[in-house]
């Protein structure tokens, strides 16, 4: 039993490892997100931080349009960043969990 818990102790902590570099290796991973006429672009790292705007200079005449567009273009690039974070972490997490009935659904 002891060994066994040794074991376990072991995979978690090379579970942690696997999602700290899964983290690092996160924010390399660059999405681009557009607005559905492409005047307005978001380009965001799978941990959500934006790294660049294109905004088209029809939009800069209309303040309030030029809002909307970001909140609607925004929202979706860190809809998609967020996806794409989740699926990561949670393939880490399903490999470094010990075998459990049941425990497997948890991360469909």
């Amino acid at each position: 039993m002891f060994g066994d818990m040794m074991g376990m102790m072991g995979k978690l902590k090379e579970t942690q490892q696997k999602v700290e570099a899964t983290k690092k290796r996160l924010d390399t991973v660059i999405i681009e997100e557009k607005s559905n006429d492409s005047l307005l672009s978001v380009t965001i790292t799978a941990n959500r931080q934006i790294k660049k705007t294109v905004i088209d200079d029809s939009l800069l005449e209309d303040k309030e349009q030029l809002e909307d567009y970001l909140i609607m273009t925004i929202n979706k690039a860190i809809q998609n960043a967020t996806n794409v974070n989740e699926a990561e972490l949670a393939a880490i997490a399903k490999e470094g969990m010990p075998n459990i009935p049941g425990m497997d659904s948890l991360f469909k």
